[in-house]
């Protein structure tokens, strides 16, 4: 048996209070300084380079995914940590390996037992190419410290493969009458194709359960990829979810500077790469979105960047003022950022700094924020009320 290591005094973290500016175009914030974190910190456990968490509903059993192709589960009643099997093959290296996890909320049950199963990962094709793919299967957990995934079929795949290991995205949604899979499909460092909807680089993709485009998708008639489509324009977009009026919100990370939260319209063109309230990493500049540019706007962006790993929308009641903030671990950023959403408009009010990279954050049945750390040895964290 694998136990975790708990502490449960709190961290030492320090907090920036953020005001919005005026800047209404980009949503851009300057920060005032604040004293006071508002949550302690316990480690829960270590991962090796953990990318997703996810609790199965209806349990608080946690699902962990670790990139280089390993998945545990993590009881947080009583800290036992167990494995996962029948696990695919991945294709690990750079951003690469596996990723996202994904539960119907319909299947809701205190037990595990069987219950669907969808996860992500990188797959390796020919000619040194490569792309993200989602499989569909069942999990079955009939013994206390494991499960296993069985009849874990490729539903949809990333069209078309591409050299190179960056910008895969590939998070996971269920929409939330239950409908829907939902996909972020990065991409994959190539720029141009995000524009060409002939191919799912750069897309917001739309599901049936089974992995055939969804009926509604603005260019369904085109058929083929193309149908699967919801939006595009996308760089790479690695947090995503739904607000209580049920609207779709995601962040993606942009180039040096430009990291972008997006209210996801149908049919809608985020503008990459042609417009980016950043700049290309070599320097040369890429025309700021302006309010004639016929593309969506971001409702927040940052300069410099947050490197944003993951995003919840909170709507529990551990955290009350929270309730309906988006919560953005970052990466290069190492913090938790806390958005407030207004109509179709966001600001940044809060930052907590840790001194950690932060990859993937999750919700607790209880209203508890989970946080995967990023990296070897990378911490799970439950964070509870200060």
């Amino acid at each position: 048996m694998i136990r975790s290591s708990r502490l449960l005094a709190p961290f030492s973290l320090s907090v920036l209070a953020l005001t919005s500016c005026a800047n209404a175009e980009t949503g851009e914030s300057a920060p005032v300084a604040a004293e006071g974190t508002p949550f302690a910190v316990a480690e829960m456990g270590a991962f090796n380079e953990p990318w997703a968490i996810e609790f199965a509903p209806g349990t608080p059993v946690l699902f962990v995914t670790e990139k280089s192709g390993t998945m545990k589960f993590l009881e947080t009643a009583s800290g036992t940590i167990g494995t996962v099997s029948g696990l695919p093959d991945v294709d690990y290296g750079g951003q690469g390996g596996l990723g996202d996890i994904a539960f119907l909320p319909s299947e809701s049950s205190d037990t595990l037992e069987r219950r669907t199963i969808y996860l992500s990962w990188a797959e390796a094709g020919d000619g040194d190419t490569r792309g993200a793919v989602v499989g569909k299967g069942t999990l079955v957990c009939g013994e206390a410290e494991s499960c296993t995934i069985e009849g874990l079929d490729v539903i949809w795949r990333q069209t078309p493969k591409v050299t190179g290991r960056g910008h895969y995205s590939h998070r996971l949604g269920i929409s939330p009458d239950g409908q829907h899979l939902w996909i972020a499909s990065g991409e994959r460092q190539k720029m141009q194709p995000s524009q060409d909807t002939s191919n799912t680089l750069g897309t917001m993709v739309r599901l049936n359960l089974d992995g055939t485009p969804a009926a509604g998708n603005p260019m369904a008639e085109k058929g083929g990829v193309t149908a699967e489509i919801w939006s595009y324009g996308h760089r790479n977009i690695l947090g995503m979810d739904w607000d209580s009026q049920g609207r779709l919100w995601e962040v993606e990370h942009g180039p040096a500077g430009g990291d972008e939260l997006n209210l996801v319209q149908r049919a809608a063109n985020y503008g990459w790469p042609v417009r980016s309230n950043g700049e290309h990493y070599n320097g040369d500049p890429i025309p700021d979105h302006s309010a004639d540019d016929g593309f969506a706007k971001p409702a927040l962006s940052w300069n410099p960047v947050i490197a944003p790993g993951d995003m919840i929308i909170y709507s529990g009641e551990m955290f009350d003022a929270w309730q309906g903030q988006a919560l953005i671990p970052g990466l290069g950023s190492q913090s938790l950022v806390r958005v407030a959403i207004d109509g179709e408009n966001a600001s940044e009010v809060a930052r907590y700094e840790f001194d950690k990279r932060l990859r993937s954050i999750e919700q607790g049945p209880d209203g508890a924020i989970w946080i995967a750390e990023d990296g070897e040895d990378g911490q799970v964290l439950k964070l509870t009320p200060q």
